[in-house]
């Protein structure tokens, strides 16, 4: 397709990501936090254990980040504002943010969370495109976005990262090296620190070099199929093509940090019954059945370990939910006390509806 100067249009993805979400919802509900510190997390309160969801760049600034114990972002900014999470105000704002996305005219979008979605676009001016999504977004919502750039769905979503705040930015095969090539791996999406310390046992440090890395090594450390992804991430490749198919739910999940340890296997056990009866409440919404459980456990005074296991069979018993989830106490280590549990239920993937077009389902972890 060519526009009207000889330009060619092409197939974009644009990664938009909401900036410093949760923060700007709360500033948008009290102005008066306008330019302020401010860190959300648990039930606000700074001298509970709980963990900051987010918070405003003056707070960044400070060094409190998202997964931060509350108690340490309190000692760095004594002065910040503390507020609650409040889900449904972020799922309200949300949802008008992605309407507002869908609204643009030849665009299809792939919903990634309460503040970010791909994009999917052909177009000869991507940087326009993204442009009047910033200014659709910020006039139905207040709320600003950056929007990234690129020609796999890996380098738009690191793109946004260059654009913050507010800003457009662009990452292709063209530029990728130039940009990323001597950047740490742990930059990359995807790559977290345990993965980018594996691969400096290796000598591989940047990203130039996880590109360069022989397949067979890759294929060595990691296995057959994450061996050659990590490989491909070092030189931005990645799917190209926005799902914009309705979002599945593979799996629901609810953690709880204690306030006082749980040190006896009576609490822990009453604890994770409690969990499990709530997770088996949000797959029976769903109405399909269970598949496998997990337990996480945060050992004090900070170390934390997953357990999991498949069911026998599918379920969607409540009973057998639980039973399943107090067996898997049976793995935690005896005599340590416990600051956090969390149990999730991973659910079979829904049947397609339709059998003459057997229209895929998507499910995210």
């Amino acid at each position: 397709m060519s526009s009207p100067d000889g330009i060619t249009s092409r197939p974009w993805v644009l990664h938009v990501d909401l900036d410093q979400f949760i923060a700007a919802v709360e500033v948008l509900r009290h102005p008066e936090l306008a330019g302020r510190p401010v860190v959300v997390g648990g039930r606000g309160d700074p001298t509970e254990r709980a963990v900051v969801s987010t918070a405003s760049y003056e707070a960044r600034a400070f060094g409190v980040g998202s997964g931060m114990p509350m108690k340490i972002a309190v000692r760095k900014i004594p002065d910040a504002v503390f507020l609650p999470v409040d889900a449904a105000a972020y799922e309200a704002a949300s949802a008008v943010v992605m309407a507002t996305l869908r609204a643009q005219p030849g665009v299809v979008v792939e919903v990634l969370g309460w503040d970010e979605a791909f994009l999917g676009v052909t177009t000869d001016d991507p940087e326009g495109v993204a442009r009047r999504v910033q200014e659709a977004v910020l006039a139905a919502t207040d709320l600003h976005c950056s929007v990234g750039i690129g020609d796999t769905k890996v380098r738009a979503k690191i793109a946004t990262g260059f654009g913050k705040p507010a800003g457009v930015f662009r990452l292709t095969a063209e530029n990728w090296f130039a940009v990323m090539g001597e950047r740490p791996t742990r930059e990359l999406w995807g790559v977290g620190a345990k993965v980018s310390a594996r691969l400096a046992t290796r000598g591989v440090r940047t990203v130039a070099e996880l590109a360069a890395a022989p397949e067979a090594e890759l294929v060595a450390e990691f296995g057959p199929r994450m061996g050659p992804w990590y490989g491909g991430l070092g030189r931005g490749d990645g799917p190209r093509v926005v799902d914009d198919s309705p979002w599945v739910a593979r799996g629901h999940s609810r953690e709880t940090t204690y306030q006082q340890n749980l040190t006896t296997p009576e609490q822990i056990t009453d604890a994770i019954r409690v969990l499990a009866a709530a997770v088996h409440g949000d797959t029976e919404a769903e109405e399909r059945p269970v598949v496998r459980l997990t337990l996480k456990v945060r050992y004090a005074p900070f170390f934390t370990k997953v357990y999991g296991g498949k069911l026998p069979e599918p379920t969607r018993d409540r009973e057998t939910v639980i039973a399943a989830a107090v067996d898997l106490a049976g793995r935690l280590e005896a005599g340590r006390e416990v600051r956090l549990l969390g149990v999730r239920a991973e659910m079979a993937l829904p049947t397609p509806t339709d059998p003459e077009t057997r229209t895929p389902v998507r499910g995210r972890w």
